[in-house]
């Protein structure tokens, strides 16, 4: 039965394709007492930007149509709630916030006869809740009644006081029906996934911190696949074993964002490498040996297993250039037998990026942002947009735009320009980008005790007004900044050259106004010596003889 289920679990994995990645802080855990919510969304050709769904009162009777989040394929329609909150992207006006990251799961589980997909459930449940209990609470009972039509799937679910981790499944087709445990995470602990089940045992007697559904272990005992004592029952290994994939692709994410705020994530090596089967799991959280700020956390959203085992700057997939990226599909085959990618966190196929930042100590209209960004995080600058805000930039929402429509007033367009400039010539390009991605964040960093300091002196209407117009200034000024980026990088680094700068921001000319003379770096001294070990003496020069 095992084996037939590992190649169910490979089946699904690979058709989700080890997409997205959500890391959780505690509030207890962060250095200024926010709650911090993560989410890359990863998919292969996603074209996305920041959704808005007003607020509003609805009649008795009225009905909502419910579109697939991926395919915007019709499935149905619910009633409406009586009152619907506002939303922004993946935070809604009382800071609740929802990500999520597919595992898949037992194939047969899912229930294509559902009426609600995984992101339906994320964007009705920010809708109709002030909190991550209300979320919890909305996602559950919509699914048990409607039905979800989605694979297995683990939800980030967080508001300002609280941070829980959610994982769900179906019941099969024509269940109307699904089997979810929830947990809360400690204040002080932080936690993560990526595409893997991590829910395993857990206190059924805490109903304070958990919750989960009546028949979460009996449907597994009817099935046939679960015949221990009830606190022994382990979601993970039920529902969604963890095989090498499950833990080479997916758990290697969650171990990597452990290994920056730990000590002892060495022992866990060997079950994120996935080669030992009985190896240790990793815990579902750590308490971290050091406060985490936002900017750990950035930089943890763009991670690609630097100074780690993991690490890809020691095979030829990284080119001359040191890229920490690499094609996909993640396996391929040679003579037959088959390799695989590295997976880290950051991955060219984000179609967007956000950082939920979440404060009760402030008025929760000021207190909750979501730091976005429109491409893979290591590539962009996440701007700040306030919970509040009704209005999209028209830059994260471009009529016109789509995934074969360039545009360049779409920020996902301009970004994606940048970044496939990069991506091949990473060494050489990377700084610059860095440079004009930090200098942003940090003037943000700068401004915001201000901004913030002036909104809290507004009525309500006025400082969500005040609020909106800042993040749309700033997210307008990022995309007419990366367009200069744009335009220069294909300047001075043009035919793989390098044009010197006079130090005041312009390149260099002549007496006679022509272009100064280029550098020319050649090839890196990595990249030359993996080409005199691959060749031999191919290319040697010969002794010139006397």
């Amino acid at each position: 039965m095992k084996k037939l289920f590992l190649t169910a679990v490979m089946l699904i994995a690979s058709f989700t394709g080890y997409a997205c990645t959500n890391f959780i802080v505690g509030k207890k855990a962060s250095a200024d007492g926010s709650v911090f919510c993560t989410y890359n969304a990863d998919d292969y050709g996603m074209f996305i930007g920041l959704c808005h769904y007003p607020a509003g009162k609805h009649a008795k009777g009225e009905m909502r149509q419910i579109y697939d989040w991926d395919t915007k394929e019709y499935h149905g329609e619910i009633p409406e709630a009586a009152e619907t909150y506002n939303v922004i992207g993946n935070i809604n006006e009382y800071q609740v916030s929802i990500g999520e990251t597919t595992f898949g799961g037992r194939h047969e589980m899912v229930d294509s006869t559902g009426i609600l997909d995984y992101g339906s459930l994320i964007y009705i449940a920010l809708q109709r809740s002030k909190t991550a209990r209300e979320a919890i609470k909305v996602m559950t009972t919509l699914a048990e009644t409607y039905g979800y039509c989605s694979e297995g799937e683990t939800f980030s679910i967080c508001d300002p006081n609280e941070a829980w981790i959610m994982e769900m499944l179906g019941k099969g087709p024509g269940s109307k029906g699904v089997v979810w445990v929830a947990l809360r995470i400690p204040d002080d602990a932080i936690c993560a996934h990526a595409n893997q089940s991590r829910i395993r045992t857990f206190n059924q007697k805490d109903k304070k911190n958990v919750m989960f559904s009546k028949d979460c272990i009996k449907f597994a005992r009817d099935k046939g696949w679960f015949d221990g004592k009830d606190e022994d029952f382990n979601f993970c290994e039920t529902y969604a074993y963890p095989d090498f994939s499950g833990r080479r692709f997916c758990e290697a994410r969650v171990w990597s964002f452990f290994n920056h705020f730990s000590n002892d994530m060495n022992r866990y090596l060997p079950y994120a490498e996935g080669k030992v089967k009985d190896a240790e799991p990793m815990p579902l959280w750590i308490v971290p040996n050091k406060k985490v700020t936002l900017q750990d956390v950035r930089d943890c959203m763009r991670d690609h297993f630097e100074g780690t085992p993991f690490a890809l700057d020691d095979d030829p997939g990284q080119g001359i250039w040191g890229m920490p990226y690499r094609p996909t599909p993640l396996t391929y085959k040679v003579d037959g037998k088959e390799y695989f990618n590295e997976r880290p966190t950051s991955t060219q196929q984000s179609g967007f990026s956000y950082i939920a930042q979440l404060r009760y100590w402030l008025p929760r209209q000021v207190g909750g942002i979501l730091w976005f960004g429109n491409d893979d995080g290591n590539m962009v600058a996440y701007t700040p947009v306030y919970c509040g805000n009704t209005v999209q930039p028209e830059c994260y929402n471009t009529p016109g735009a789509d995934a074969v429509t360039f545009s360049d007033k779409n920020a996902y367009w301009v970004c994606n320009w940048v970044s496939n400039m990069v991506y091949p010539r990473y060494s050489m390009m990377f700084g610059s980008l860095k440079e004009v991605r930090d200098s942003l964040e940090a003037g943000y960093d700068a401004e915001q005790g201000r901004i913030e300091a002036e909104a809290c002196k507004l009525d309500e209407g006025r400082m969500i007004d005040y609020l909106n117009d800042y993040s749309n200034a700033k997210a307008e000024q990022m995309l007419a900044r990366w367009k200069q980026l744009a335009v220069y990088l294909i300047v001075k680094y043009n035919d793989m050259v390098i044009k010197p700068e006079d130090g005041n921001g312009a390149f260099k000319r002549t007496a006679t106004g022509l272009g100064a003379r280029v550098e020319r770096p050649g090839v890196p001294e990595k990249a030359a010596r993996d080409v005199v070990r691959a060749t031999g003496d191919k290319y040697a020069v010969p002794a010139v003889e006397e």
